[in-house]
């Protein structure tokens, strides 16, 4: 543990926006859903939403090359639960659904508490997401093919919102609360003994400069 990778993890954290998430509707295949993670890190997404019906439902560590780690995946039970969720938090759904009500990508403005919705690898967005979603968007094709790869959508259109981010000053400063910063570092450093913590119901252990755990009695 250094001090570096300490203050590194914090900066990350303090860049990330909490207010821009992604729904992934039955994207189940590994390699998918690790790009997308790996994409969601690198600009600032701090949480993902899945819905699947495959029990297998896991992250290519590989393909993300280790940053699944650094973005929380939450699963729902079904999709109407998943965008509950997210539009309780005060979040609009945009699907990335090609239909007569959809616009292009970059008319939708990003720096407004949103989530990006996603469907399945071969089906794309479900009727019912189409539905659920409060708008669509496109990326514009003028090629033979009719869509991009999952990943890939998704990747183009989570740029453009770190672009009207970057441009609205939204990295500038922390967004995330500092109890949640904190909580977060020790999951990150520490995920073992933030894990028994949860299990016992006892509260974090503090960190010192370094990141190293500051105990407040022996651990048993």
């Amino acid at each position: 543990m250094t001090a570096r990778r300490l203050h590194r993890m914090r900066q990350t954290l303090e860049r990330r926006q909490p207010d821009l998430q992604v729904l992934l509707d039955q994207v189940h295949k590994p390699h998918n859903l690790s790009a997308i993670l790996r994409t969601c890190d690198a600009v600032g997404v701090p949480r993902a939403h899945a819905v699947s019906r495959h029990q297998d439902f896991t992250v290519h560590r590989a393909a993300s090359s280790g940053t699944g780690q650094w973005v929380a995946v939450e699963t729902h039970a079904d999709l109407p639960a998943a965008v509950r969720a997210v539009q309780g938090q005060g979040m609009k759904v945009y699907a990335a659904h090609l239909s007569e009500q959809a616009v292009d990508y970059r008319q939708v403005d990003y720096t407004k508490p949103c989530c990006l919705l996603l469907g399945a690898e071969k089906e794309g967005v479900s009727e019912e997401g189409a539905a659920l979603a409060d708008g669509h968007v496109i990326i514009p094709m003028f090629g033979l093919g009719a869509s991009l790869n999952v990943s890939v959508a998704a990747a183009v259109i989570l740029f453009e919102a770190q672009r009207q981010r970057l441009a609205a000053g939204q990295y500038e400063t922390p967004r995330m609360a500092e109890a949640e910063i904190t909580r977060t570092l020790v999951e990150w450093l520490h995920p073992r003994i933030a894990e028994r913590c949860r299990k016992e119901g006892r509260p974090y252990p503090a960190l010192d400069e370094d990141g190293a755990v500051i105990w407040t009695h022996a651990p048993s």
